[in-house]
């Protein structure tokens, strides 16, 4: 067969890896997702979890709106509100909310060990949204993920058997994230990367909206300078901006392979925790950390492994004559 044959090009475009431009975005969403979990902690200390979580929503939700309406964009259409409804119970109401009461009580080193599940997490969302059937071996390996972040939890709450209440809520808030980011990024795909996240912002606002005026009438915001400040990125960055570059990350895709880049999330965090915070990096919480980011990264590689080539059929020169009567 010469090189350049049909059968050889098609060979070559199914092999072809895919283009960095998702990666690279997907880079820059990560990067700016990485300070959420200090900042959080810097917040929590003088405003309620239940008004960080739900007024940074808020902010968001003000800045899509006035997109939307400034670029005209089309409302989406049927089963995407549905879809939408998701991205939005994952991650504007699910994960800013569960990290939020979480980080009340627990480091923000600790929390980026059990949060670096997120990668293989997103990757088994992502299989399972698109009823993919990976090798066994996916499977042990995130089960294997999940174990060593449970086990770094426990031990760091006292011992096996005493797992905190925190952790249980920063493994909702992984199972939330993943959720919202397998369907955002491929809903993202039909919408587009800022407004997917725009319109799943505004559909959670009316229920965000009551929750921030429930947590102003039970404390009253009142914090210093820094913490508002750290509110203010949470709201514009971390709700929305961020996303303008991760979900159009996923939408280049593969979502699998892009989320591959979360993998340096944790570690970013607990630098960000070490210089900003003053957190002691203790061996456990580097150990942990690397534990899960190695499940993570093994999951996620399995997962992108491609199928064995089929041979392609060929038609012989019998095959293209036509039939006789």
């Amino acid at each position: 067969m010469r090189d350049n044959s049909s059968a050889t090009q098609s060979g070559r475009i199914v092999l072809s890896p895919s283009p960095p431009t998702g990666l690279w975005l997907g880079l820059i969403g990560v990067a700016a997702f990485s300070f959420t979990v200090p900042f959080t902690k810097v917040a929590v200390a003088g405003l309620s979890p239940l008004f960080i979580g739900s007024g940074r929503a808020v902010v968001a939700a003000l800045l899509a709106a006035f997109a939307l309406a400034l670029t005209r964009q089309r409302l989406p259409r049927g089963a995407q509100w549905a879809r939408l409804a998701v991205v939005a119970a994952g991650v504007v109401v699910g994960f800013p909310l569960l990290t939020s009461f979480a980080l009340t009580s627990t480091p923000a080193s600790h929390g980026a060990v059990v949060i670096a599940l997120l990668p293989a997490a997103t990757a088994t969302a992502a299989v399972l949204r698109g009823r993919e059937r990976p090798p066994l071996a996916f499977w042990l390996i995130t089960a294997v993920g999940v174990l060593a972040a449970v086990a770094f939890a426990a031990l760091q709450s006292g011992g096996f058997g005493q797992l905190h209440w925190a952790d249980v809520l920063l493994l909702g808030a992984v199972v939330a994230a993943a959720v919202g980011y397998a369907e955002g990024g491929l809903l993202a795909r039909e919408l587009g990367a800022w407004q997917t996240v725009s319109w799943a912002l505004v559909l959670a606002s009316p229920l965000m909206v009551a929750l921030t005026a429930v947590s102003v009438s039970l404390q009253p915001p009142s914090a210093t300078p820094v913490q508002w400040a750290a509110f203010a990125y949470l709201g514009v960055v971390s709700m929305f901006l961020g996303f303008f570059a991760w979900y159009r990350g996923l939408a280049i895709g593969p979502i699998a392979q892009v989320s591959q880049v979360q993998l340096i999330q944790p570690v970013l965090t607990i630098c960000w925790a070490g210089l900003l915070l003053g957190e002691t990096l203790t061996w456990a919480t580097m150990v942990g950390g690397l534990a899960v980011i190695l499940c993570a990264g093994a999951a996620v590689r399995v997962r992108l492994k491609p199928p064995a080539a089929q041979p392609a059929f060929l038609p012989t020169p019998r095959t293209l004559q036509p039939a006789k009567d």
